[in-house]
């Protein structure tokens, strides 16, 4: 029997079903009409059946003619410049041997793009980071349009890559799928080691071929990195919303363990066909508004990326969901902490996953009422099996219980003893518009910032005041038109080193910008998403330099000390955009920026 749920957990998610009554129902007759009998060829055309098999071997063009075996299209984000994605290289050969093995099919529906945010960090490939989940989407519908598949399995880690996936998929959401990922690489480097040397080369004291020493002992080997940034939030949100296996997160590539487990998600993707004598299980059913609101749940939990209170925002859009960030921040106040795992500690993900990983969590949340348990996962109903941990028994992949207690409380922690009694996730609002915060990592004598604005247009104008020395003092950066309209809302990772040394030198001094900041963010107070944005008329386009900004994490408050008359009467001078457009494939961004909705509906051109 299932604990009784938290009144906050009860109370968001009626909100949210109530909210989303006729985006759902839209979106699940739309899935109803999907929906054939039979395989999903059963009507295809002689000549498209012939298309769809000319390059396969005989004996699979046997199976699908025949039409008695599901068939499963594989849409991969492989490439060899990200390291998480190196391994998916040779998993569709696996996955087809493995749907013959067990008498299906498979074929690679498609790719699509994946780019490395730690490669475009701080250059202008950076301004279509963002959209490119949207682009991702787009590929994955395309891959799936051809419409011969029964089953999805989807094949993604990084940034924007899973929540574009997911957006794409959903779109099918008739279909059985997967997400099949690929694991960390091992630890390397300590990420607090790491985040030293970037500090100190940010204040000239070690020279470049030390700092990339350094980073290339941190970023070692295939795998995804180890920090617990937007990747890795990623599969923790793919495995609390039962889209994963369990356990599935974080296994490391090449391991006898990762190779079963990505078989058995050929064998899972088959079985819920229900065509095999296993009920029906399709990606619709999975994904409602209690499995949104368990990853919310999930995201707060563990201190998660903020780039999801963007990603999810959109992903739930897709599947006719609607949550804000009223939602992420009550939740918030609620959910404890339990889980420190850098930047927000000093283990990465490897620790995490020796100490109980995804398995003790989600029993944890799952007994406290903190997880809706009456959901659909890949393994059927509820939330059991993800309670286990996977294991080999010989060459057989199986799942056993949890041990009672965490292996490492530095690293995670049961409810009755958490990191925090909250998420670390706050909603700031005041007369300079609505944003959020992650003070997880934040120390409570910094949560609090009352100094002058400096105003700036971009993090390279910041990063040249701080070298050359105009920043010794308390200061709050108001960094602007670094909104989705703007310039695609490029990661403002950059400004992470220079503004943490300014705090170790005991300056009080925070962070407000339109733009987004990482999935990395650390220990200074950032005040991100801003909406409306600069270029929408938001009010920190009006805020100058000099104007007293405060900025309360505690109390949700984001505030330029000018009366409401004083600051409506500025006038705004929007200053050149127009390089934003131009050069590394901007152009072709036009269109995403001018419709990109803000950033609390999810910064999408898809889901205005």
């Amino acid at each position: 029997m299932s604990p009784a749920l938290h009144p906050t957990l009860a109370h968001v998610t009626e909100r949210v079903i109530e909210r989303s009554r006729d985006a759902r129902g839209r979106y699940l007759d739309s899935m109803g009409q999907q929906a054939k009998g039979g395989t999903q060829r059963a009507n295809l055309g002689c000549a498209n059946m012939a298309h769809t098999t000319a390059a396969l071997p005989k004996a699979d063009k046997l199976v699908i003619h025949a039409e008695k075996a599901p068939h499963i299209g594989i849409v991969t984000a492989y490439n060899d410049m990200l390291s998480a994605h190196q391994p998916f290289e040779h998993y569709p050969e696996l996955l087809r041997g493995q749907a013959r093995a067990l008498g299906a099919t498979a074929q690679v529906a498609g790719g699509v793009p994946a780019m490395c945010d730690g490669i475009t960090q701080g250059y202008e490939g950076m301004e279509l980071s963002l959209f490119s989940r949207d682009v991702i989407a787009l590929a994955t519908a395309v891959s799936l349009s051809h419409n011969v598949f029964d089953a999805a399995l989807m094949l993604g880690v990084c940034d924007k890559i899973v929540p574009g996936l997911f957006m794409g998929a959903v779109q099918f959401g008739h279909l059985s799928t997967v997400f099949v990922p690929a694991g960390p690489m091992t630890s390397g480097l300590s990420n607090d080691a790491k985040a030293k040397v970037r500090q100190q080369y940010a204040q000239g004291l070690v020279g470049r071929d030390v700092l990339l020493e350094s980073e290339a002992a941190a970023y070692h080997s295939p795998g995804t990195c180890t920090f617990y940034g937007t990747a890795n939030s990623n599969q923790m949100l793919m495995e609390i919303m039962g889209l994963h296996l369990p356990g599935a997160s974080f296994v490391n590539p090449g391991t006898p363990l990762r190779e079963a487990m990505t078989r058995e998600a050929v064998a899972r993707a088959l079985a819920n066909t229900g065509r095999t004598g296993h009920p029906a299980v399709r990606m619709a059913d999975i994904v409602s508004e209690k499995t949104i609101v368990n990853a919310i749940v999930g995201l707060l939990a563990t201190g998660g990326s903020t780039n999801h209170t963007i990603h999810l925002v959109a992903m739930a859009r897709a599947a006719g969901v609607l949550i804000d960030w009223d939602d992420f921040s009550e939740l918030s106040a609620t959910v404890p902490l339990l889980a420190r795992v850098y930047p927000n500690g000093s283990a990465d993900v490897n620790h995490f996953h020796a100490a109980g990983g995804m398995g003790f969590l989600m029993r944890e949340l799952r007994d406290n009422g903190l997880l809706h348990n009456d959901v659909m996962t890949v393994m059927g109903a509820g939330l059991d099996a993800y309670t286990r941990e996977p294991w080999l028994d010989g060459d057989t992949l199986a799942w056993r219980d949890m041990p009672a207690t965490s292996g490492d409380t530095a690293v995670l922690r049961p409810v009755r003893e958490p990191f925090s009694a909250d998420g670390g996730l706050r909603l700031l609002q005041g007369n300079l518009g609505r944003s959020v915060v992650k003070v997880s990592a934040v120390k409570p004598e910094h949560r609090v910032v009352r100094a002058p604005a400096v105003v700036v247009h971009s993090q390279q104008e910041l990063q040249d005041l701080f070298k050359a020395g105009q920043l010794d003092r308390d200061f709050v950066a108001v960094v602007r038109y670094q909104g989705p309209q703007a310039n695609g809302m490029p990661e403002l990772h950059k400004l992470t080193p220079p503004l943490a040394v300014l705090q170790d030198k005991g300056f009080q001094v925070a962070l407000v910008t339109d733009g987004r900041m990482s999935g990395a963010s650390g220990k200074v107070p950032a005040a991100i998403h801003l909406s409306p944005e600069a270029l929408d008329n938001g009010p920190i386009a009006r805020v100058q330099t000099g104007d007293m900004v405060h900025l309360d994490c505690e109390r949700g408050v984001l505030e330029v000390e000018i009366d409401a008359a004083t600051l409506a009467a500025r006038a705004v001078q929007h200053p050149d955009l127009s390089a934003n457009g131009c050069g590394t494939g901007r152009e072709l961004f036009g269109l995403f920026r001018q419709r990109a909705s803000a950033a609390e509906s999810g910064a999408s051109p898809l889901w205005t």
